[in-house]
């Protein structure tokens, strides 16, 4: 598991109100107009001068004499040996921790747009707060210009990104603007969209490859509503589905397996296919155990090998009425060999791990693995690695 933040070694630089943002550069000959807003990772005594900033492993920090003088630096623990050119970073205002915001290798960048949300899911991985963090919004919009254009796809997440409305919509437009070729997925409980003038505002944005992942538990409207802890959310996620198909908007519907969900997962799936036959992907996914999952624990652990053959019914199901339809978060010996087709490696590099008894595992390559989470906090023991 990498370590996106946390407490550094040293920083020295001048006294600001506000976080400040990088993006890293390992290049010694970048245009000098460049360098004035950009920090440079040293890695020898041969440091360039006019970068704004100067990144230092603890392992090198002597190099800190090396550098030009009165120079701004931050002195950063081995955790973060991964940094790399066109990363970008997060250095806090009161200059004691970093934040690796974007990471130019990996396919899995995503970008927080609150911690407040309108659910309490039993098992959030991250879990809603109370409060006024509306300077994440000012900080995805610098974020997103520091972004390479060439990157795949972003996520927004939260909390519940569509809670800050017609400003969420500026941070999706915004990002059309500065990344034209990237994909973006939206991760939102699907509620706001029950508003016909949000989504079809949402819809005038007119990205051509913007989807929006939302959560269905159940089918049955009070099993749902259970899961999330919030009244009327099956009917308003169903309504907010219905009005951005009807603005040919694309749509993920998003299935968390546990012991609260599992017990109707076949009718949930001819509910789909009945119902929103029309919807672009569907994901069955596997728990992460971290957040409200670790507090609920009893009432949400159920082993993947024992819902195994449901999960097949249930992909058999959807691939039947003709969907789109992919496992995530599994681990392929706890699967049916029907899965395959739709079987994906899907959890985030910087949390994905094995287990000891993944070792010497043949098809470990192919396999999702672990969060780390779930390495820390239990897993199956039925694992079987394939010889």
């Amino acid at each position: 598991m990498l370590k996106l933040g946390g407490r550094v070694v040293e920083i020295k630089s001048q006294e600001v109100n506000n976080n400040e943002l990088f993006s890293v550069s390992t290049k010694e000959d970048l245009p000098k107009v460049l360098r004035a807003s950009r920090a440079f990772l040293v890695s020898d005594a041969d440091v360039p001068e006019g970068f704004k900033h100067y990144l230092i492993l603890e392992s090198v920090a002597h190099l800190i004499n090396a550098l030009p003088v009165n120079s701004e630096y931050t002195v950063l623990p081995q955790d973060y040996s991964y940094i790399a050119d066109e990363d970008v970073i997060r250095i806090s205002k009161d200059k004691s921790s970093i934040r690796v915001l974007y990471r130019a290798s990996s396919p899995n960048n995503g970008i927080l747009i609150s911690e407040q949300c309108n659910h309490y899911c039993l098992m959030c991985s991250q879990p809603p707060k109370a409060i006024d963090d509306s300077w994440l919004l000012a900080e995805a919009a610098q974020l997103i210009k520091l972004i390479p254009q060439y990157t795949r796809e972003i996520i927004f997440t939260g909390g519940e990104p569509t809670l800050y409305g017609g400003k969420f919509l500026d941070i999706l437009r915004l990002a059309k603007s500065y990344l034209p070729n990237t994909s973006v997925h939206i991760l939102s409980n699907g509620r706001s969209f029950k508003s016909d003038a949000f989504t079809k505002s949402y819809s005038l944005i007119d990205h051509p490859d913007m989807m929006v992942g939302i959560p269905i538990y159940s089918d049955d409207p009070a099993q749902h509503d259970y899961i999330v802890q919030a009244k009327e959310a099956f009917d308003e996620a169903i309504l907010g589905i219905l009005n951005l198909k009807k603005y040919e908007q694309k749509v993920e519907v998003r299935v968390v397996l546990h012991k609260q969900s599992i017990g109707r997962l076949r009718q949930l799936c001819e509910f789909i296919g009945r119902n929103l036959l029309f919807v672009d992907h569907v994901a069955l996914m596997g728990l992460e155990m971290t957040g409200f999952t670790r507090a609920n624990l009893d009432e949400l652990w159920i082993d993947p090998y024992d819902y195994k053959d449901t999960l097949s019914d249930a992909v058999k199901i959807l691939a039947g009425y003709g969907m789109n339809v992919s496992v995530y978060n599994h681990q392929l010996c706890l699967v049916n060999d029907d899965i395959a087709p739709y079987y994906k490696k899907s959890i985030s590099d910087w949390k994905n791990e094995y287990v000891e008894e993944c070792d010497g595992c043949k098809r470990l390559s192919e396999c999702g693995g672990f969060f780390s989470s779930g390495v820390q906090n239990g897993y199956s023991k039925k694992l079987t690695a394939f010889k």
